[in-house]
């Protein structure tokens, strides 16, 4: 199976980097194929740009864009591996996903309206937050990031989620408690390698 690691934090001793070679090295040990695209490492522009339009007008993408859909359209699980910021994405990777899910190559519209283009995509998201699960589960906050994220992104894009798993309270916890997160990062990579 081919896997796409698409990896979001600026820290490369974060817990997310952790989490994100774990993830790696468990696909890589049963013989899984991985590319892993670090946005931060590659200083990705996530800037939508007048231009990013022009070319999606003529069926086109910039360059840099076209590299990251190459990538996607070889992968067979696309692994989502960052932080939740502000209740959201990393900026860099909300214009990852501007640029490279356009129109025409993640999307399209039809006769009956919009329509889904990477349905032969599935998806595993893994998140860390500061915040403490209690709070997160008492103000919805899982639930609407499940929205914005899961449908409004991937599933919009006819991509089929595996899983969503969200690390809570990263900077309060132990290390034998983010080892127990880790571990479970690793059952889902063996989950993952037996679809």
């Amino acid at each position: 199976m081919k896997n796409l690691i698409v990896y979001a934090h600026p820290n490369p001793r974060s817990f997310n980097h952790a989490i994100m070679e774990t993830l790696a090295g468990e696909l890589r040990a049963a013989g899984h194929e991985v590319r892993v695209r670090d946005l931060y490492e590659q200083n990705f522009d996530p800037v939508l740009k007048p231009s990013d339009f022009e070319l999606i007008q003529t069926g086109k993408a910039a360059a840099d864009v076209k590299i990251e859909q190459e990538h996607i359209a070889w992968a067979n699980v696309i692994s989502f591996v960052h932080p939740i910021w502000w209740t959201g994405l990393p900026a860099i990777l909300k214009g990852y996903i501007d640029r490279v899910f356009s129109f025409g190559f993640a999307y399209k519209i039809g006769e009956t309206g919009v329509a889904g283009l990477l349905n032969d995509k599935k998806v595993l998201i893994i998140n860390t937050t500061g915040t403490p699960e209690e709070m997160y589960a008492k103000s919805g906050m899982f639930n609407s990031i499940l929205q914005t994220s899961d449908d409004g992104i991937y599933k919009f894009c006819a991509m089929e989620v595996l899983k969503h798993v969200f690390f809570t309270a990263i900077p309060y916890i132990t290390d034998a408690e983010r080892a127990k997160m880790l571990e479970e990062v690793r059952g889902v990579a063996k989950t993952i390698c037996q679809k």
